[in-house]
């Protein structure tokens, strides 16, 4: 569902580096991008003589925003260039993106262990920038000469190609787990606590005996281990207080059945509605 999580109540992350698309050739893709950086809180989105212009009107400009999934205001930010150069010129860092080894002699690092570098750098003041080339072939080797540094992904050998968009994400969660901390953004209520092992003792001697006299437990000679293995299996679970009372009443429906009450609202038939009698058609 598009804009399920999102809190515009809660403060807006902005910064980190810029994402630089070199010669886009889909506007949808620029617009997917868009979603990708409002995820992970990057704010800057530089273009390089997208194929198709920068629709700011019309069917393409229509698809760019829909993809943006409300990203819409770092579309309307985005800055266009004429060239890759003139995209980065004010950088202090530039890290090119790439599939394939281009023998240039740069450090090559995943992102895993790139953007934690990214991050410390652009906290103290740094201007980095990550270079993505066109969905079709990539980087050029001029664009990668550009480059500090080289930036590649673990992916598998067999089928190395990222959508546009995925690769701008991988940059972004990294990025945004650097700087942040990598904390769980939310974490599950403790609803009750753990069970004691009185409470589970005491159920486990309830359902044995129900087991026993349902013989269960056949062959004696097996009754320890498999009595042994019934314990170990609910020991596993970490058994809550209230795991252990709905547990236990569980079996205890199953043993006594339907609660009376229930039974007895069965048994009762409502009367059924007295036939009214038919009005008399005839005229006076």
């Amino acid at each position: 569902m598009v804009g399920a999580g999102t809190d515009r109540t809660k403060p807006l992350f902005e910064g980190g580096p810029s994402i630089i698309l070199v010669r886009p050739q889909l506007a949808v893709n620029i617009g997917m991008c868009a979603r990708a950086m409002a995820n992970f809180g990057l704010s800057d989105l530089r273009l390089v003589s997208p194929r198709e212009g920068w629709p700011r009107t019309g069917a393409r400009r229509k698809g760019a925003y829909a993809a943006a999934a409300g990203a819409v205001h770092l579309l309307e930010k985005a800055t266009v260039y004429e060239s890759t150069e003139a995209a980065t010129a004010d950088l202090n860092f530039v890290w090119a993106t790439t599939a394939r080894e281009r023998g240039q002699f740069k450090r090559v690092e995943t992102p895993a262990q790139a953007m934690p570098e990214c991050a410390r750098a652009t906290l103290s003041g740094e201007k980095h920038g990550i270079l993505f080339g066109p969905e079709r072939t990539g980087l050029d080797n001029d664009d990668v000469a550009l480059a500090s540094a080289i930036l590649t992904f673990p992916v598998n050998p067999a089928y190395g190609s990222l959508n546009l968009a995925q690769a701008v994400l991988l940059c972004g969660y990294e990025f945004f787990k650097a700087r942040e901390g990598g904390e769980k953004p939310f974490a599950q209520d403790e609803r009750s606590p753990p069970a004691q092992r009185e409470m589970t003792l005491s159920f486990f001697e309830f359902l044995e005996g129900h087991l026993e006299r349902s013989e269960f437990f056949k062959p004696d000679s097996k009754r320890p281990v498999m009595q042994r293995n019934l314990r170990n299996m609910f020991h596993r679970m970490n058994l809550t207080q209230q795991d252990v009372r709905t547990l236990w009443g569980a079996v205890v429906r199953l043993v006594e059945g339907p609660r009376k009450e229930i039974q007895t609202r069965k048994r009762i038939k409502q009367p059924k509605p007295a036939p009214q009698p038919a009005e008399d058609s005839a005229a006076d």
